[in-house]
């Protein structure tokens, strides 16, 4: 290996540990705030976004059904052909775009606040269209991308990863969900073994 190819894999490391340390210098506590309730109160979310932000937003929806929150990821094909039947009145919308005007996305908006839902948008920009339809925008900050192009979804995968997973946290504490609850729904690989060992151990 390239001595080169050496110092950008530590270069890459480098600024995405910085892209995730920043999110607490600008993270608002209101607006985090207020998307923790809208998500505690939700009876249904769903999450989309396209390419990487899909993969975060996917994540996130597998993330909430593992705490018993009723959620799932709706692809943008499918959801504009009838798959917006999923949420109504009282369910949320998770939406992950970097300059929140992904076409996409603008649509899912639009329906699900004529159907009542509630809307979280992740974006890094405030006057986007995307935002305007928002009813919680949780801003992300002077990413810089870890690749050498500066043009991969590296560190801005990375950092919208990070704030869903802080949700996440929020909620579990929100919620009193225990972990104990979580043999039950995880049965398989190596955790499901770890809790149900435990289980055993405890009766």
């Amino acid at each position: 290996m390239k001595e080169a190819a050496f110092e950008a894999a530590r270069r890459s490391i480098e600024k995405e540990a910085k892209t995730v340390a920043e999110l607490l210098d600008y993270l608002d506590k209101e607006a985090f705030g207020a998307a923790v309730e809208l998500l505690k109160n939700a009876g249904r979310v769903m999450t989309s976004g396209c390419g990487n932000s899909g993969i975060a937003a996917k994540k996130f929806a597998h993330c909430l059904c593992c705490i018993e929150k009723s959620a799932a990821f709706m692809p943008t094909g499918e959801a504009v052909h009838g798959g917006m039947g999923f949420i109504g009145r009282g369910d949320v919308l998770v939406l992950v775009s970097r300059g929140g005007k992904t076409a996409e996305l603008l649509p899912m908006a639009e329906i699900a606040r004529k159907r009542g839902a509630g809307i979280i948008t992740l974006t890094e920009n405030a006057a986007s269209p995307l935002a305007a339809l928002s009813d919680v925008v949780l801003l992300l900050k002077n990413i810089e991308e870890s690749d050498p192009t500066g043009l991969m979804a590296t560190s801005s995968f990375l950092a919208p990863v990070a704030l869903f997973d802080a949700l996440l946290s929020a909620l579990i504490v929100e919620t009193g969900f225990a972990g104990g609850k979580f043999g039950l729904i995880h049965p398989g690989g190596a955790v499901g073994e770890k809790l149900n060992a435990r289980k055993q151990r405890q009766t």
